[in-house]
């Protein structure tokens, strides 16, 4: 359990400790959240950008204590193209389309390296059905562009995200564990600890935001994970509990589609 430790408290230290510069950094750049609609709950410019910090915390206890497998490798190349896209939207705001194609070519880069939902297991039965390839990789790449969404949208309250993807990576970390998935859990429990740094400077009333950079990654990394150390497992639990786990937010997401709907906003 000691690599687990140090995963969680590496990535907590680290995303605690860089906040605060990354605070400055948003500010220098003018990446700032300003309160122009009455959607907002704050009331003066808040920074963006906190996912950086974020992303410094899990990537320490990756590079630090991963081998350096293909998948390995993917998550933490298709991690930098998904927090490259975060930055320059939460700079210059995007537009879907090119949000889209990177989150796409992020996934992708999942695939490659071997990270795909191959089969899923036989609801009419025991064992499990093997997908065709272009049936795997479009369900793959369903899975990863929607539960990076996932998180993005429900980023709307302080500590929100923060808070489900906490939650979240730490179910998914216990799941490891029972399915002997151990370089998933170590990824599992570094979001868990970087998620929590970040969280002092994200309660109400928040000091930051993690912006696009932290929900599109913490989706991005929520969705690699549960694939690596849950779909491709041997057992029901596996493939089940991840998916109750994470659709807490993609529930709140589709109420939130509605609402905004209903009340003729854009999604």
């Amino acid at each position: 359990m000691k690599i687990y430790f140090l995963s969680f408290i590496l990535a907590f230290a680290m995303s605690f400790v860089t906040t605060p510069l990354v605070k400055k950094l948003a500010f220098a750049i003018g990446a700032i959240d300003v309160p122009d609609d009455k959607r907002r709950i704050h009331t003066k410019p808040i920074p963006r950008l906190g996912g950086l910090a974020i992303f410094a915390g899990t990537m320490a206890s990756l590079l630090l204590l991963l081998p350096k497998s293909h998948e390995t490798i993917g998550i933490i190349l298709g991690s930098l193209v998904i927090v490259l896209l975060g930055v320059l939207d939460d700079k210059y705001t995007l537009s879907a389309k090119v949000k889209l194609v990177g989150q796409i070519a992020a996934a992708l880069i999942l695939i490659l390296s071997g990270i795909r939902i191959d089969w899923i297991s036989n609801p009419f039965g025991s064992g499990v059905i093997y997908l065709k390839s272009w049936v795997a990789i479009s369900l793959t790449l369903l899975w990863v562009v929607g539960v990076t969404n996932t998180i993005n949208l429900i980023d709307g309250l302080d500590g929100l995200a923060a808070g489900i993807a906490f939650i979240s990576s730490t179910s998914l970390f216990i799941i490891s564990l029972l399915n002997g998935r151990y370089a998933t859990a170590v990824i599992s429990i570094a979001i868990a600890g970087a998620s929590l740094g970040f969280l002092p400077y994200n309660f109400n009333p928040a000091k930051i935001f993690m912006g696009d950079t932290g929900a599109m990654f913490l989706g991005f990394l929520l969705s690699a994970i549960s694939i690596q150390g849950a779909i491709k497992s041997a057992t029901a639990i596996a493939i089940v509990v991840p998916v109750l786990v994470l659709g807490v937010p993609i529930f709140d997401t589709l109420f939130a589609i509605i609402r905004r709907i209903l009340n003729k906003r854009p999604i």
